[in-house]
């Protein structure tokens, strides 16, 4: 679609990627903050220069031409986009590539592809856009498989039907975001889901990890955008009803949302679509006491106004990717079917009253373009700096920088415990591992009950060991996590690298009835090994 070429071991487009005064700017401004940083930059290695073990399996005939064993294909599917991955791939350590990448262009050449790797002991991955950061589509297995697939869902990219009196759209699980919306736009539709990886991620990764999209409050996971899902899985198709909501027990839907294609492969859905907004208005609120945007923030999400956007960034997270130096709310509105500056009136009332301020005016626009007249400096600078963020992260990981996330979400009133518990993790694990670093938050979403906060670490490490640095890192902030009753992800997933938190978070009885469910719909245990369950091999 774009012309550009996806780069095999980082985030996104090679011709993308952040070169020239873009990556002087961004060196300088890290060696303002970390003075004592080593950033020489280090290259990735070529892919002639991995020495892959031929492939283990071969495809039937029947399903050759969906087969491939191109050396760069099978490293561009061994990993995701966390920056471990990015990491490795740039030491040349991947230890876990696929024998087979396979792209089936029907539902029927899923389910052949499903029945060939059950009788001949074959494990399958799923791979939608391949940005999980969790260890998601890595094929982590043992000997106890003749092989591992990777199965892309890249070629089912269609949207097969649009019911415009019911709002809803049948659309096949392998579309890109950006695909997805072309074409529901002729149609004035849009799913209105937009994560910060809707370039490069599908709808059916959205589904099988209940991904969060861009929007701070109501409709903020793809849960809530789900009407029904078509899921192949060993054991046969399961295919649920299409209903605006039932009381008829236990949904099929939950099942398989947020499974992680350990349960199933999802082939298509029918999604809830939104009439394309025109009204918006956006402002940026500053705040001189981080703790009285919090309240702030806190009092927004129950007031029942719903704005669009509702970004708290901590100062520390403000001084480096929007330039301001006290806390900033950014703040956004939007319908298509109203004016918003009542909304957006009584909100930065709402703002003032917990000392908030305004360092210009907000603005407002009346299009259905979603152009730069409804952003206030702050807020663009920060929409920029978002859409940035994982390219300058690969370029920072490329010169020895420790650059990543922590996502999760709370009760507002265990927030203030667990902030101040995860930056001492944070803080005294980088110590221990020889890292100097800042720790960042922002709230991504907010709801009455409480925030999901979004920590980032910015660290300078020791190249060569900063994969090592990092796991000790996370280690430390993920007990913090959990010890203070927060979850260990909002809406990145489990995964294989969240496993041992999430085995703690979910109960002990729920966790054997999953793995019983597991046992029937996948019996020989080849689907996504090790992932929200142990192989049942």
């Amino acid at each position: 679609m774009s012309g550009k070429t996806r780069s095999w071991w980082g985030w996104g487009n090679v011709e993308d990627a952040v070169t020239g005064a873009e990556r002087a700017e961004l060196t300088r401004r890290t060696a303002a903050l970390l003075p004592d940083a080593d950033l020489t930059v280090h290259e990735p290695p070529p892919v002639g220069s991995f020495d892959l073990a031929p492939s283990r399996v071969t495809a039937p005939p029947a399903l050759a031409r969906l087969a491939s064993h191109d050396t760069c294909d099978r490293l561009a599917h061994s990993h995701g986009q966390a920056f471990r991955d990015v990491v490795r791939a740039l030491l040349g350590r991947l230890p876990h590539v696929p024998d087979l990448v396979m792209r089936p262009t029907s539902e029927a050449e899923v389910v052949s592809t499903l029945e060939w790797c059950d009788g001949a002991g074959v494990a399958v991955v799923p791979f939608g856009g391949g940005s999980s950061v969790v260890g998601g589509v890595e094929a982590r297995t043992g000997e106890e498989y003749a092989g591992v697939v990777s199965l892309d869902l890249g070629l089912l990219d269609r949207v097969l039907e649009v019911d415009g009196t019911s709002r809803a759209a049948l659309v096949q699980a392998g579309v890109l975001g950006p695909h997805l919306e072309e074409q529901l736009r002729p149609h004035g539709y849009t799913l209105r889901f937009f994560p910060q990886s809707f370039e490069f991620s599908s709808l059916g990764g959205w589904l099988a990890t209940r991904a969060g999209g861009h929007f701070a409050t109501r409709l903020t996971h793809i849960d809530d955008l789900t009407e029904s899902l078509r899921v192949v899985t060993p054991a046969g198709v399961v295919e649920s009803r299409r209903l605006p909501g039932s009381g008829a027990g236990p949904s099929p839907d939950r099942l398989f949302l947020g499974s992680e294609g350990a349960l199933g492969v999802i082939t298509q859905a029918w999604v809830r679509l939104q009439d394309r907004p025109r009204w918006r208005a956006g402002a940026s609120v500053a705040f001189g006491d981080y703790e009285a945007g919090v309240r702030a923030v806190r009092a927004l999400s129950q007031s029942g106004l719903d704005p669009a956007n509702c970004r708290l960034l901590d100062p520390m997270e403000a001084l480096i990717n929007a330039g301001s130096p006290s806390a900033v709310l950014v703040l956004g509105f939007e319908s298509a079917d109203h004016p918003v500056a009542t909304w957006m009136q009584r909100a930065l009332e709402i703002c003032r009253d917990h000392g908030g301020t305004l360092p210009e005016p907000p603005r407002h626009t009346d299009t259905d373009t979603e152009d730069a007249a409804a952003r206030t400096s702050a807020a663009d600078t920060w929409r920029s700096s978002f859409l940035r963020m994982p390219y300058q992260r690969d370029a920072l990981a490329a010169q020895g920088m420790i650059v990543e996330t922590f996502e999760t979400a709370c009760t507002w009133d265990r927030f203030a415990g667990l902030r101040a518990a995860v930056e001492t993790a944070a803080q005294d694990a980088m110590r221990q591992v020889g890292a100097t670093g800042v720790v960042t938050c922002r709230f991504t979403h907010v709801y009455p009950d409480g925030p999901a906060p979004y920590f980032g670490i910015y660290a300078a490490g020791r190249w060569g060991r900063t994969v090592e640095q990092w796991d000790e890192i996370k280690l430390a902030v993920s007990e913090a996590l959990i010890a203070h009753g927060a979850t260990i992800t909002h809406h990145h997933a489990v995964g294989r690298d969240h496993r041992p938190w999430y085995d703690r978070q979910r109960p002990d009885l729920f966790a054997a009835a999953l793995r019983a469910g597991k046992a029937v719909l996948d019996p020989s245990g080849i689907l996504n090994p090790g992932v929200l369950v142990d192989p049942l091999r």
